[in-house]
This record gives structure tokens, sequence and C-alpha cells, in this order.
């Protein structure tokens, strides 16, 4: 069981839209949500799921709104976050941006929506892509006769709609990494891991069946090959499209792309990384305070990292502070209480700097 019904609510709790799809609750409950989150924003001890009486309260804040999930059953609520969570990414890619105005502006769009991606509780079709085909921000004509749904949500394939033709077939696919690093004080790497994502843009025509192949370590010792450079990946999470059997098999990612763009996987890599760019800072007190931060680049070969922004951390009470570096520009960002720096190329082997002088 999911979720009785779905509201959202603006910051001061005003209900904007919201849809009963089992009708076995008050709808007025949703009053007492709001009072609560404000009494535990005050106590500190909020969290993301609230009660009051019988009536349970699963939510996520986003932008200026609140998608609240309410039910007074035992309901899944992992089920019920991961649907609030597409929920949001469906309307953000309807309206590009979800927030209060955009939900006023489509108010019958966001109701056609909240009808379709969930049925007496149950979440059912939440792909935009799916959803585009019948349901459009001119709005939803029906046609005379009995109602016939859509033939991707009937399809075995339901990501992909019968008859694409172009006249050139294509794949595009991008790798797209980010580092997260834990470091001492003494300057040593305490943790690292890389997150990443595989991006896909299929131009294809018909119902092409893929695959993709990785220098996987277990692939490897399946098959008895010993390779140096292999990685072990973590965290898989693979697009609908992909078959799970054959990957549990022989670790083959084959899949019918959905047309388009998609992220067909992430992973997490947990292994030691060197890191790409080193920031040390110095720290001279005088009257003023004056802070030396050097950057120092730290990527192998003719590699040059482009439009690189280090973030500086300057004390709340700075007073005009100013700046002066060796390369590119730096802003100081008050409602953040930091000073940006923007190189717009990094080459190999360099050492940047700037210097920060903080009025007090």
């Amino acid at each position: 069981m999911s979720a009785s019904a779905i509201f959202i609510l603006d910051l001061k709790g005003k209900v904007l839209i919201c849809r009963n799809y089992m009708g076995n609750m008050d709808m007025n409950e949703v009053d007492h949500f709001m009072p609560i989150i404000l009494k535990r924003e005050e106590d500190g001890d909020i969290t993301p799921m609230i009660t009051h009486g019988n009536t349970h309260f699963l939510w996520i804040k986003h932008s200026n709104l609140y998608l609240v999930a309410m039910t007074k059953k035992n309901a899944n609520a992992a089920l019920v976050y991961s649907f609030l969570y597409k929920m949001a990414q469906v309307f953000k890619e309807y309206f590009k941006e979800l927030e209060e105005e955009s939900i006023r502006d489509n108010f019958v769009t966001v109701y056609e929506l909240m009808d379709e991606v969930m049925d007496f509780g149950f979440p059912q079709t939440t792909d935009s892509k799916i959803l585009q085909e019948y349901i459009t921000q001119q709005g939803h004509k029906l046609e005379v006769g009995a109602p016939r749904p859509p033939a991707t949500l009937t399809n075995a394939v339901s990501w992909r709609s019968e008859g694409i033709k172009y006249r050139k077939n294509e794949v595009f696919m991008d790798v797209i990494e980010s580092i997260n690093l834990l470091v001492s004080a003494s300057g040593s790497v305490l943790r690292s891991e890389i997150l990443g994502s595989i991006k896909l843009k299929a131009v294809l025509s018909g119902m092409p069946e893929l695959r993709l192949g990785l220098n996987d370590k277990v692939l490897f010792q399946i098959t008895g090959r010993e390779k140096s450079k292999t990685v072990e990946l973590e965290d898989v999470k693979f697009h609908q499209c992909v078959r799970l059997s054959r990957f549990e098999n022989d670790r083959t990612i084959s899949f019918i792309p959905p047309d388009g763009d998609s992220e067909l996987m992430s992973y997490r890599l947990n292994t030691t990384v060197k890191p790409l760019i080193w920031i040390e800072s110095v720290i001279e007190k005088f009257s003023h305070s004056r802070v030396e931060i050097m950057a120092r680049s730290q990527f192998k070969g003719r590699s040059t990292a482009n439009n690189v922004s280090i973030l500086v951390p300057v004390p709340s009470d700075a007073d005009s502070p100013k700046f002066k570096s060796s390369t590119g520009s730096t802003t100081w960002l008050p409602e953040k209480n930091v000073v940006q720096w923007n190189i717009k190329s990094f080459p190999v082997s360099v050492t940047q700097q700037a210097f920060v002088l903080c009025g007090l």
C-alpha cells in the first residue's frame, strides 16, 4: 500500500492542489501538518515522517513547495518517498522549474499528471516520456469512443514507442563523474569515492538492442582474465530498459534504449583518488586578516581543467574584503560568506595564487 492522498502545499501550508486516491481519509487532516512542522523546526526535532493521531504524513520539500503523502495504513515508506521524488522530477521535466508559480500556471496539467501517476494509492506510470505522449501542456482532448490506454503502457517495452524512424542512426554517450574527498588537517586523504553516471542519447530507428561492455572486475574474474585496470562498481542503478538477468549472469549490459536523452546507469567507485586540484591556505594575522590561497593542479598528461571554481570561506562579519589573484577573477558572495575564485583555464603542474584581505 502506498498513499491515500497527495498534497502540494506552499511554504505557509496552504493547499495548492491535492488528490484523494482512496477516499478513506478526512482531507482536512492536512491542516495539522504545517503547525507540527513549525513546532518541530523550533525544537530541532524535524523528521521526514510525522504523525497526528492515526494519520501519517510523509513529505519532501522542493524549492518553495511541500509535497506531502498522507495515509493511515502501514505504508511502504521507501516506495512513498521514491514516488514523491519521481513526481517532482516529472513536474520539472514538464514545467522546467517546479515552484509555486509553475503549479498555479499549469493547474489543469498538474491535475492530469496526478491522476495518471497513481491509481487507488498505487504508483503507475512515472516516466515523463510516456506521459508526454498523451498529456500535453495544451490540454488533453478526449476522443469519442471507448477509452484506450496508450500503446506504450501495454507494450513489453513501455519506455519506447514503436515505429520510430530516423534517416541517420546515431548513439551518443557521456560518462560524467564527480569525486568526493575527505582530507585530514595534515593533508592526507582519509576517504575518497567516485560518483558516476552514463548519459545516453539514442537517435535510432525501430527497436534496436544494444550491448555495453565495461572493464568490470567481477566480469574478468568470472572469465578468468587478469586485468590490472579494472573497476569494482558499487551501488549500481540501471534504467528500466536494462535486462537485469543478463547483467547478473554474464555482466553484459543489454538494453533497448529509450528514444532521445536518458540516464542509462549510475554507480559508485570506492577507490583511492589523488585530488585533481590541491588547495592550500596560509593565514597571516595583522591589523586585518590576510589569507593566501594556493591551488595546484595534479592531473597528468596534457590535460587542462576548464571553468574551475574555488570557494574560499570568509568570516560572516567581514567588511568589504579585497582580493588579488595571479589569474582568473574573484567575486565576494556575502549571502554565502565566501569568495568565489574562477579560473577559466588551469593547465597541468601549475600553481595559482590568490590573496584575500578581510576587513574586520
